[in-house]
């Protein structure tokens, strides 16, 4: 039965390392959101208001996509971030839809360890401000990665 896994953690904690692992050890399909918006929008991306625009443009492609490769048994990981509410309804949604399992991996990192890798102080508050724990009551089979 093919999986769909779905990466969780501030910025700069690894996310993208992990699907990459992921990838190398489970023969999975990685899907990079950050691969899709640089080659997509290259430059056009300046503010979080442009992000979220290109970002649901992406979405609306690769939705149907996803769920088609997962119901053809092919297993996903979504470099996406799942770290809020909404975004983790939309990425369980996929994983319904196919009606295939899925693995949240969430990297559990306190801020000292994620901060020396993020852009700029102004830059991590701003987007560690709407991230927001993942819990089993989301209906959620979540796997938990420490340092």
């Amino acid at each position: 039965m093919p999986t769909l896994h779905l990466l969780c953690g501030k910025i700069a904690s690894g996310k993208s390392t992990l699907a990459k692992t992921l990838a190398a050890e489970q023969g999975v399909i990685v899907l990079s959101e950050d691969q899709w918006l640089a080659n997509l929008y290259p430059g056009e991306i300046q503010s979080i208001a442009d992000y979220l625009r290109c970002a649901l443009r992406v979405r609306g492609v690769l939705e149907p996509l996803v769920i088609d490769l997962l119901a053809c048994g092919v297993n996903v990981v979504l470099d996406f971030p799942a770290n809020t509410l909404a975004n983790r309804q939309w990425l369980l949604g996929l994983a319904q839809a196919a009606k295939v399992p899925h693995c949240l991996h969430y990297l559990e990192l306190d801020d000292a360890t994620n901060h020396d890798f993020a852009a700029s102080d102004a830059e991590f508050d701003l987007i560690t401000r709407h991230f927001s724990v993942p819990s089993e009551e989301e209906g959620l089979v979540i796997e938990v990665h420490r340092p």
